[in-house]
């Protein structure tokens, strides 16, 4: 089982805490706050007052023991950069550090963050792609430029099949799963004769620039 060490509670790094304690991973949950501590001492296995600023802490902590270290330290980039750079003087195997700006992400990176999270666009991001259309359902970045969407399908490809439309043929794009509603089914990587129906949910990876023309067949 791998384990975690969770740097700062702010909102994600509590919520962190508990989606990861309720996977039933280790969890040590570290704060400066006593108040923020208390909050979530009742779900993880490990909770820490303490000053994460402090190396020799971080230290007698074990930090460097921990198989994932995630520094969520709020606004304050000066303390992030600080607690990374520690982390990553004492050897901890993986970093991963919540970055406010795009300056602060090089800077974090730079000093040896393993990888880099911007929670808060991201979710604005994603938010902004679901709400703007009601055919997409949900989408989530994989790379620059490359996403996963789950949208309803276009009402001139109900009754086709996936060999009739040649999705990734016309629009460069892959149908990975189909979530079916009626009756309720999970169709991973669907066959090329598989019907599409009105009901059906469509999972699909490509390119932004591709699912965007894809999604204007709803307009």
């Amino acid at each position: 089982m791998r384990t975690f060490a969770v740097i700062g509670l702010s909102s994600f790094g509590h919520y962190l805490c508990r989606y990861l304690s309720e996977l039933g991973s280790d969890v040590m949950a570290i704060d400066i706050s006593e108040e923020r501590i208390d909050e979530v001492k009742g779900f993880v296995k490990k909770a820490v007052v303490a000053d994460a600023k402090d190396k020799e802490t971080l230290k007698q902590l074990g930090l460097e023991d921990v198989d994932v270290a995630v520094v969520s330290v709020g606004d304050r980039i000066d303390t992030s950069i600080l607690i990374t750079l520690f982390l990553r003087e004492l050897g901890t195997k993986e970093i991963i550090a919540k970055a406010m700006t795009e300056d602060h992400a090089k800077i974090l990176n730079l000093i040896g963050a393993s990888e880099i999270i911007f929670p808060e666009r991201d979710m604005a991001k994603r938010t902004a792609h679901t709400i703007r259309k009601t055919s997409l359902l949900d989408y989530v970045s994989l790379a620059e430029g490359v996403s996963v969407v789950e949208m309803a399908p276009p009402s001139a490809w109900n009754g086709k099949s996936l060999a009739e439309l040649q999705i990734r043929r016309e629009f460069n794009v892959q149908v990975i799963m189909i979530k079916e509603l009626l009756p309720e089914n999970v169709v991973l990587i669907p066959g090329p004769d598989h019907v599409i129906k009105e009901s059906d949910v469509l999972v699909m990876i490509g390119r932004d620039e591709d699912l965007e023309r894809l999604e204007k067949l709803q307009s």
